[in-house]
């Protein structure tokens, strides 16, 4: 028997269809599960068969992140009761931006979440495009980064696009857009943002980028929330007479109506992937989970 079937994926409400996804690559049980929302908000999670082997449960926290959380706590301690290995994939990671205390009496929620996974039962963690690697310091269980900044570079370099330049938002992007560039053969820029801590107001403090006068731009993020610095960055290059603009990010949460004032800023297409699923996730990161969970 071969070891890749003593896996069983289990589909949490939020990645059942990724879910199934890595449990067809992994060639393993799938077991999927219901989920009873009560009048007051609480979630009641039923698995609709029994799990056996090494489980692996896969469950992004998207918004409603709290709700999300809980879910996934409530998935990996019930798959606790039936294997000693369970691996929490949670292709997006909620919390991942508190991190630090950047202001005074700021609580690191990353560190509890955690220490909440550890708890619950899980053994390790698996994680996609993290929104910073000092995030994952905070598990006390074996934790594992996966990238889908190839799946997003393959999907671009099928397009026919016009002396393509790879664009950072910001300076904290510099290493991401680096990396898509390089995987595209092209060159890439990052503009300088800068963001009201308390407020959370975003400016473009960059001068003038005389190079992309004319050509087709990838602004490339980790995650789009409220769109709010792709929207300043496109109509920062707008102004600069570039050709089109595309933005590419792992996580599309396109809160409120984020995507129209996107779309409205000039971007002519948002690419994500289906860590959150919707209609812009054009891109499986199933694979390079499916890489992480075997390496």
């Amino acid at each position: 028997m071969s070891l890749l079937v003593r896996f069983t994926v289990i589909g949490g409400p939020s990645s059942e269809q990724l879910a199934r996804r890595i449990a067809t690559k992994l060639k393993s049980k799938y077991v999927g599960c219901d989920l009873r929302v009560f009048p007051d908000g609480e979630g009641k999670i039923t698995l609709r068969s029994r799990p056996a082997g090494k489980i692996i449960v896969v469950q992004s926290v998207y918004p409603p992140v709290d709700s999300n959380l809980v879910r996934v706590l409530a998935l990996v301690s019930q798959a606790r009761k039936y294997s000693a290995q369970v691996y929490a994939v949670i292709p997006y990671m909620g919390y991942a931006r508190q991190d630090r205390e950047f202001l005074p009496g700021e609580i690191v929620t990353m560190s509890l979440v955690g220490k909440m996974l550890k708890a619950a039962g899980a053994t390790r963690v698996i994680v996609v495009d993290i929104h910073s690697m000092m995030a994952l310091k905070h598990f006390p269980i074996p934790a594992k980064n996966a990238t889908a900044i190839g799946e997003l570079a393959r999907y671009f370099g099928k397009l026919s696009l016009h002396d393509p330049l790879v664009v950072s938002p910001d300076m904290g992007g510099l290493e991401r857009a680096r990396n898509f560039a390089s995987l595209m053969g092209l060159d890439y820029i990052a503009l300088k943002k800068h963001r009201d801590r308390r407020t959370g107001e975003v400016s473009i403090k960059s001068p003038d980028h005389s190079e992309v006068r004319g050509r087709d731009l990838i602004l490339v993020d980790d995650m789009i929330s409220t769109g709010g610095s792709i929207v300043k960055a496109a109509e920062h290059l707008k102004r600069q007479k570039c050709g089109r603009v595309y933005a590419s990010c792992t996580h599309a949460l396109l809160i409120g109506d984020a995507e129209k004032r996107i779309r409205k800023a000039g971007v002519a297409k948002i690419v994500s992937t289906n860590t959150i699923p919707g209609r812009t996730s054009l891109v499986d990161v199933s694979s390079v989970i499916v890489e992480a969970i075997e390496g």
